[in-house]
């Protein structure tokens, strides 16, 4: 494609700006290359600061991540800070992943802040997403970032602002934050140069602090010392959890838990993986293998930040599956209200959260043990800003969503993969103790509240084309939506961008009561439940299925699932998403 006007011009401008040699290079290389359409990718906008911060491909280019970028980025929040917190000593943690360039980035955005005037708590060496947001509270920052790019492919890289609840950034902050990041036209307006008495080193100090919390969630320990040779295998693919899920793990007192040595050196190429996500079972595998060579209890996974986790337990049969999102998120409440309430510590005010977009099973379970639930939209920020909400008046004890991402207790404000990975292993060891696997908890967790089966599918939509196609999609959705799908009658739609719940057979509408958010939602007569959500920080388009039946016994688990799985596969067939 030929390179528009407004793209040449970009072009232009990094390459007689005040950019580095090597930058300059490798756009020049494209040139020579003929490379028209990798050149529109780069350049066709900026980089987009959205409500959660930076993400994008690394390399040269105002829709690139690069240290530009990240510098314009850094300076607009510099500014905002500046302004919000005027008079005051201001300071910001930072903490960074195992992907390439994490630690240079990390090392810019904290000389950026110092030559600032701001106050900077720096990571000596990478750390899990969650310990960032714990130290911000614990230090009493004002803000926060991690450089990560969760679990994407390893040619990304991101930039997540926390604000100083240790949560990510909301209304009002993020729409402004993102003002002050636009006002920053040039690369000239950025303070490169570090002021080194403003940047501190940490460490060892906050991983004691924060482990100590991790270790305080233990419901039941002397199940633990029983079973404390409980079989664990855990890979941090090439993360950041290999710096402390084993201490924590070591900390509640399991004894026998093996690394999958393969994937415990951090490495940003992610060479044993295509994707270091833990939702695959591809990225699973080498954790399996060893899992089914040494016959282990269950197998955990965290992704390169360590805040997604991953599961694995043995079938009836024998056999390894996986347990998603949604199943960890349920077994995880399940586990925390019954052991709570038989330990004695449940109270009126206790309240577990799930999003809009997670398994329904999560509020069943809440029902069946008298506990609020409230549901989000989706991410951790929602919860977090929930759990701020109602913090002095209710008790939050979990929350979950979907997409492998768990939180317990209230340190923390964002999806904790180290506590969850704690909390898995005494769930284990307590069914264990109980003569149970922790597969045999599953299906019996769903013969009591029926079984809820949930499945993703992610269409990916790369370059300018992409996005303009997902808006096409849900623009088609809104204006024109199924009347039926598989076979039964859509019987409300929740558009959440316009705030409605319509109820299509009285023509009710009434409020979500949430923030406003591009997601769809049809529910069908029959029970089903399908969400269609263009990703806030990916070229992607997801759509959620959730359907359900009732079990009437554990044995019959399979043969539920497969029909449950097949009436998936029509509504994905009437959808036409295949």
């Amino acid at each position: 494609m030929a390179l528009t006007d407004a793209v040449q011009q970009k072009i232009n401008t990094w390459l007689t700006g005040n950019y580095d040699a090597a930058t300059q290079a490798e756009i020049r290389e494209l040139q020579a290359q003929n490379q028209e359409d990798a050149l529109s990718d780069a350049f066709y906008r900026d980089l987009e600061f959205g409500t959660g911060g930076l993400r994008g491909v690394m390399g040269a280019g105002s829709n690139r991540m690069n240290r530009y970028t990240l510098g314009m980025a850094t300076q607009g929040l510099s500014n905002y800070l500046l302004q919000q917190f005027a008079g005051q000593e201001i300071k910001v943690a930072i903490a960074h992943d195992s992907r390439n360039n994490s630690k240079e980035f990390a090392r810019i955005a904290a000389d950026i802040f110092s030559a600032n005037g701001i106050t900077v708590y720096l990571f000596e060496a990478l750390r899990p997403t969650p310990e960032l947001s714990f130290t911000i509270r614990q230090l009493g920052c004002q803000s926060g970032c991690v450089v990560t790019a969760s679990h994407n492919p390893k040619e990304y890289n991101g930039f997540k602002v926390y604000w100083n609840d240790g949560a990510q950034v909301v209304a009002p902050h993020d729409k402004n934050i993102i003002k002050e990041v636009e006002a920053i036209r040039s690369v000239d307006e950025v303070k490169f140069q570090a002021d080194e008495s403003k940047v501190h080193i940490i460490g060892a100090e906050l991983d004691e602090a924060y482990l100590a919390k991790v270790k305080s969630l233990s419901i039941n320990p002397a199940a633990i010392q029983r079973q404390h040779d409980l079989k664990i295998v855990y890979t941090p693919l090439h993360g950041t959890g290999i710096t402390l899920v084993p201490k924590a793990l070591a900390q509640l007192g399991f004894t026998n838990v093996h690394i999958v040595e393969g994937q415990a050196t951090p490495d940003g190429n992610f060479p044993t993986v295509q994707s270091p996500n833990p939702e695959e079972k591809v990225a699973m595998q080498m954790a399996l293998d060893q899992a089914k060579e040494l016959d282990t209890d269950i197998v955990l996974a965290t992704d390169p930040d360590a805040d997604r986790v991953g599961m694995a337990v043995k079938n009836t049969l024998g056999e390894w599956v996986l347990v998603n999102g949604n199943q960890t998120a349920a077994l995880l409440t399940y586990y925390l209200l019954s052991a709570r309430k038989q330990a004695g510590k449940m109270t009126d005010k206790d309240f577990i959260v799930y999003t809009i977009v997670t398994s329904e099973m999560l509020g069943d379970i809440a029902d069946s043990y008298g506990v609020k639930s409230y549901q989000t939209l989706t991410g951790f920020k929602y919860i977090a800003g929930l759990i701020r909400e109602l913090e002095g008046k209710e008790t939050y004890i979990g929350g979950g969503e979907e997409s492998y991402g768990f939180m317990i207790g209230d340190f923390v404000r964002d999806k904790d993969a180290i506590s969850a990975c704690a909390m898995i292993a005494e769930m284990a060891a307590v069914a264990k103790d109980n003569g149970r696997t922790l597969y045999e908890e599953m299906t019996q967790m769903y013969a009591t509240y029926g079984l809820y089966r949930e499945h993703l599918i992610s269409l990916t939509k790369k370059g300018q084309r992409g996005a303009e196609e997902i808006q096409e999609m849900m623009a088609g959705l809104r204006a024109n939506p199924p009347a039926t799908i598989a076979g039964s009658e859509v019987v409300e739609l929740r558009d959440y961008k316009t705030g409605l719940l319509h109820d299509l057979r009285t023509g009710q509408q009434t409020p979500t009561g949430l923030e406003s958010s591009n997601v769809l939602q049809f529910l069908t007569a029959d029970g089903s439940k399908i969400s269609a959500r263009p990703s806030g920080t990916e070229p992607k388009i997801k759509f959620y299925f959730s359907v359900k039946a009732p079990l009437k016994s554990h044995v019959d688990f399979a043969l539920v699932e497969k029909q449950l799985n097949e009436k998936i596969e029509a509504i994905i067939e009437d959808m036409q998403l295949k």
